[in-house]
This record gives structure tokens, sequence and C-alpha cells, in this order.
């Protein structure tokens, strides 16, 4: 897919595209095809009996992967998204929830941290160092060259806003936002593509801005981690990253990778309870260097019947 001028709206292709999310060696990891560049898509066929049966097939062809939990994310349609054959591109993506697995995948296909790609997003060790260092920096002086007094103050509102700054606070789900202001700025490899300017500043290096993707497939899977860090803070859809039985520290981990801030240890423990939302198994973890801990497993009555109550997870500030 390339970005050119618009074309006729009775020329247009539908494609699925799956952002299929695992939780993996500490890290929160998407399944990718093209040595990491591309998210699994296919076209749409009017054959497929409704739109998920589609993505479903089409993932399980080319990634050898079974889909779990599945929701829609967005669709994509502006009208500058056109193919090689100058068809306008409209990408309906979905969001998807599961495990890693030892199955036999495509030569293409592999797992690859969420954080690869957002490197700014994961606060765990408290704020990265390409923030303060590379990436803040070149924000100011692109929120300073706006052409007038009352430009440079909007950047300059939507900058703090957006990161967190002066007397504005990070919000773990802003990962969207995050991603286009760096984009508008010029600072991601994205923003120079396909004879666009840039926002006036020089990408900055892969491991400060992230893995360039194909297309606006990094767009995509911005929306996506946006989604899941939201979700999380009222639905338990983290459990569908979780195997059925778990210690509360790797549930912790779990959630905490995937926010990517840490938690208040005990106050999670008093969330997770309050909830009712896990019971213990009887047994205890094995193959562990510390003192064996408690297993627990989801209540599944529980965990289909209702949201969380309260939407606020006990991040360490």
């Amino acid at each position: 897919m390339t970005v050119r001028p618009a074309v006729p709206d009775h020329a247009v292709a539908a494609e699925l595209v799956a952002v299929l999310v695992a939780v993996h060696d500490g890290s929160p990891c998407v399944l990718t095809r093209s040595e990491a560049r591309q998210l699994p898509s296919g076209p749409f066929e009017s054959g497929h009996r409704s739109l998920q049966a589609g993505l479903r097939r089409w993932v399980e062809a080319q990634t050898q992967h079974p889909l779990g939990y599945v929701e829609q994310l967005y669709t994509f349609a502006d009208g500058d998204r056109t193919d090689a054959s100058d068809q306008r591109m409209i990408s309906i993506s979905y969001l998807g929830l599961t495990q890693v697995r030892d199955a036999r995948m495509a030569a293409d296909v592999s797992w690859q941290d969420c954080y690869r790609y957002f490197p700014w997003e994961d606060w765990r060790d408290g704020m990265p160092a390409i923030l303060q260092d590379a990436i803040l920096p070149a924000l100011q002086r692109w929120a300073g060259a706006a052409p007038d007094a009352s430009a440079r103050r909007r950047r300059r509102l939507r900058l703090n806003f957006t990161f967190g700054q002066e007397a504005d606070t990070w919000h773990e789900e802003m990962v969207l936002q995050r991603y286009e202001l760096m984009f508008e700025a010029g600072l991601v490899a994205e923003a120079h593509r396909d004879g666009r300017q840039g926002g006036g500043e020089a990408v900055l290096p892969m491991f400060v801005s992230g893995q360039e993707m194909a297309d606006d497939h990094r767009r995509i899977l911005a929306t996506a981690l946006a989604r899941l860090r939201a979700k999380i803070r009222y639905r338990p859809v983290v459990f569908e990253l979780m195997p059925p039985v778990f210690t509360l520290l790797q549930l912790q981990q779990a959630f905490e990778t995937v926010a990517g801030r840490k938690l208040h240890k005990q106050n999670f423990r008093r969330f997770i309870e309050q909830q009712e939302l896990v019971e213990e198994t009887g047994r205890m973890s094995q193959g562990t260097a510390g003192r064996p801990a408690k297993l627990f497993q989801f209540r599944g009555d529980v965990v289909r019947e209702r949201a969380i109550a309260g939407s606020k997870l006990p991040l360490l500030k």
C-alpha cells in the first residue's frame, strides 16, 4: 500500500488487519510478518460469513496461529490510502489476545516486543532516558518552530498534555496520540515516506524512534496497544494473556507489562481480592528459585458475568 492522491470512491478494496498480542518473557509481544515490518493481513472476501470469520481464516493461513479472543478495533479509511493498483484501501483492524505457543509458524512470521516499536512507552523502570534526552527536546524544538505565537502555544499545550509534561500527567492509554505527535513533528521514519515532508525535525535514530513498519501498520499497532491499556482498567481481558494457573506475582507482572508501569504490590493484591476474580487452586508453584507461591486460576463465572468494578489500577507514581 502506498499513499497517493485520493481516487474515485467506486474503486475501493477492503483488507483485514490483525493485531495479535501476547505476554512473553516479560514483554507485550505482537505477531508480525515480513521481517517484523507488517501485521498479519489479507483481503476481505464476500464469501466470508462475517468479518471475524474472514480474519480468522487469513491469520491462521498466514501464521499457522489460531485466534482466541478477538474484538474489532478500528476502520482506517482515509481518502489517501490506496493500494498498488490505485484502488482506495480500507483497513478493518482487529485486536486479538492470545498466548505464545511452540507451534510451528511460517518462515516470515515472528513475535516482536511491542516496545521495539514504541520504546518511549515502557516506564516500568521509570521515565525512559530516550524521552528526556532525545524525544522531548526534539518535540520542544518543533513546538517552538511554529509560525506564530498562537500556533506555538497550541503545540506546547498539546506536547505537555500528550507526554505528561509540566502540570500534566502521563496517561498510559495515549499511545496513539504520542505516536501521531511524533509523526507530525517528523521524528519517525514513516513521516518521511512517499513524498511526505515530515514536520521539520530529522528522524531520530531507530533505538529512539522505534522500529519502522510498512504502510500505516505502526499507527494500527499504536491504536491496539492504547485500546488494550485502557481496557485492562475496566475489563478482565488480561486473563486471555495468562496460562491456566499462575501466581499473583505473575498476574501483576502481566498487568505491568501491558500498562508499561509498575504497580504497588500490596495495593494490587487488595485490588484483585476485592474484585473476586481469582481463586486458589490448592497447589504451589514448582521449579522457582525462591519460596514456592500459591497458584491461582481465574473464576470463569465472574469473568463472563461482569466487568471490573472500579477503574483505577494501583500504579506507582
